[in-house]
């Protein structure tokens, strides 16, 4: 079968991609490149042996979209990665976030609704959930209101999707997903940031390696034991498998519901300092940083139940906290694809 991995050269996509053509499936992506390298292809091809399919072009385009898909006819399953992601800007520029982020799920869903069955896996958020009030957050936790526009895209995707499928023959799984975290233990693929890096680990690896200036934790005087806030931190090579498990659920036919939600995390919460802490022991380097005021749209704690995906998927994660920053500071330290300063 032919899958499409929109985003697919991105982080999590490209790990993803890998893990697709492991298990033998045939990928085609849709990359615009605008916060990724069309270099990542050479990592895929040199750990998998194979060069997938790969089109360049902008999703925000509805004309661009409908000529691949009649291009790429048989392809009947579809990952969709590509998004705007980093919270912070979401919340300065919001106009950004709801174009690329809806109007292009918009545009493939309209494709995928003109197929007698289509294969649908969303790239979702705890972020639905903003600040929960029961820890560990399962998949029956009121979704609030949002803290960002970006949050917001993603809940406003998830009723896309559910809506959509009840008048369609697409069948869907929508994968709220924590923090990944990590690269390939090849060291061929990883995160690799355009810019600023928007998330903590790649923001400690560059630092570290002199390509950015003392980091910044946004507050220390939160509720938590040491007043920095928690996230479940997930390495993302689980995070690819459980993609892939999500798939081949619903080629099998074994999904219950025609829209199926799962929440992907260690189930473990971590803290800012933690992963400090947890860098400075893998890479034997002391770290530096600074505190300063709270950043807008950031909850306090958020760490998953992965108990449903545990059962129903079969799938839970592999790795340890110290194992995915080891990984990512190998790849910063590997990696001669450099990012834009």
């Amino acid at each position: 079968m032919k899958i499409l991995v929109t985003g697919g050269l991105g982080f999590i996509g490209s790990h993803t991609v890998v893990e697709l053509q492991n298990k033998g499936f045939e990928v085609v992506i849709i990359d615009n490149l605008s916060n990724s390298s069309v270099e990542v292809l050479q990592g895929i091809t040199a750990i998998t042996g194979k060069k997938p399919l790969f089109e360049e072009l902008d999703l925000r385009e509805k004309s661009a979209v409908q000529h691949f898909f009649k291009k790429h006819a048989d392809v009947n399953g579809v990952i969709h990665f590509a998004a705007s992601k980093a919270v912070g800007e979401s919340v300065s520029n919001p106009l950004l976030y709801y174009e690329n982020n809806i109007n292009s799920l918009v545009y493939l869903l309209q494709e995928l609704q003109q197929k007698e069955e289509a294969h649908f896996i969303f790239s979702s958020s705890c972020t639905v959930y903003g600040q929960a009030d029961v820890m560990p957050i399962n998949e029956n936790a009121p979704v609030k209101p949002a803290l960002s526009p970006y949050g917001n895209t993603k809940q406003i995707g998830e009723e896309i999707i559910t809506d959509v499928a009840k008048t369609s023959g697409i069948n869907a799984i929508l994968l709220r997903y924590f923090n990944p975290i990590g690269a390939h233990p090849s060291v061929e693929i990883g995160e690799l940031p355009i810019g600023v890096p928007q998330n903590l680990v790649p923001f400690i690896t560059q630092s570290a390696i002199g390509l950015r200036n003392e980091l910044k934790v946004y507050g220390n005087d939160y509720p938590t034991p040491d007043g920095t806030c928690v996230r479940d931190y997930i390495h993302v090579v689980d995070l690819a498998k459980a993609h892939v498990v999500a798939l081949q659920r619903l080629i099998d036919k074994k999904n219950i519901d025609k829209v199926e939600i799962f929440n992907l995390g260690t189930g473990v919460g971590s803290s800012v300092l933690e992963v400090i802490a947890s860098f400075e022991k893998v890479s034997n380097k002391a770290f530096s940083y600074s505190i300063v005021d709270r950043r807008a749209g950031d909850v306090t704690t958020a760490f998953a139940s992965t108990e449903k995906a545990n059962q129903i998927l079969g799938w839970k994660t592999e790795s340890s906290l110290d194992e995915a920053m080891e990984s990512a500071w190998k790849w910063e330290q590997k990696s001669s694809i450099k990012p834009t300063l």
